[in-house]
């Protein structure tokens, strides 16, 4: 049976969620800020026979995001999707949206595969790596933080803002550390979609001439032990392999893909 979510159900919907805190970033991160009754977010459950809750779908604005430990209604939940007028884009889990697309009406106007990994435990022992040199970013910090994301060709299509990121330093939903060489910031990493149990890494970037002296991978060293000594679980996606092999030596697994489809 398929039904909406309230907050009386908020605690079993937890509890499904948290069996996977990395995969579930974003259900776990909008349930604790908007919670079950906002007009633009609202969330549906699957409960089996027995009463318990086996499968979740969160709707945001037009995205949806469906999750699942095992077999779930796939054919049920395509139909909550296909109903809602303002429906746009479907994320989440290959393993899982995978099921779901077939069912969907809509035809999808470009499907995007990334890489997602997740850490629970780096490979290096930050006591034996010098990161003296790595700063936590203050509110003051982000007008230099936004102008070299934007200085970076990879961050070409960024939609970072320095209105954006004062929110987010301010708000403690994200964080962001740095290192700075000649007077002024040359890489930094960051987090975004913090939430009580997970933290998704953005943001690693380094200038070019300041490139192949470990600065990106201090910068995340930092972050991540930090995040980690506060028990959260860490995920970035990413869709280059080279960009995936660095993340691997600090400690990052693959856990699949991450899927993006956009529909008409």
């Amino acid at each position: 049976m398929i039904r909406r979510l309230n907050k009386n159900d908020h605690d079993v919907c937890l509890s499904l969620l948290k069996t996977k805190p990395a995969e579930n970033l974003f259900i776990i991160g909008d349930i604790e800020v908007y919670g079950y009754e906002q007009e633009f977010q609202k969330l549906w459950g699957e409960f089996n026979e027995g009463g318990d809750l086996i499968a979740v779908l969160l709707k945001f604005e037009e995205n949806y995001i469906p999750f699942a430990l095992d077999s779930f209604d796939a054919r049920g939940f395509a139909e909550v999707m296909s109903n809602d007028s303002t429906f746009k884009m479907m994320s989440g889990i290959k393993g899982i949206t995978e099921q779901i697309e077939p069912f969907l009406n809509q035809p999808y106007k470009r499907k995007r595969q990334l890489y997602y990994a997740k850490c629970t435990k780096l490979n290096t022992d930050t006591n034996n790596v010098d990161l003296s040199n790595v700063q936590q970013a203050q509110p003051h910090d982000a007008q230099e933080l936004v102008e070299l994301l934007n200085s970076v060709p990879e961050f070409n299509l960024s939609t970072m803002t320095l209105e954006r990121k004062l929110r987010e330093l301010n708000d403690g939903s994200s964080r962001s550390f740095f290192i700075k060489e000649d007077g002024k910031i040359v890489s930094t990493a960051s987090t975004a979609a913090e939430n009580s149990m997970s933290a998704m890494v953005v943001g690693v970037a380094t200038q070019e001439k300041y490139k192949k002296k470990g600065y990106a991978t201090n910068c995340m060293l930092k972050l991540c032990s930090q995040l980690l000594d506060e028990g959260k679980e860490l995920c970035l996606f990413y869709d280059n392999p080279e960009a995936g092999a660095i993340y691997k030596r600090i400690g990052f697994e693959d856990i699949g893909f991450w899927m993006i489809y956009t529909y008409e």
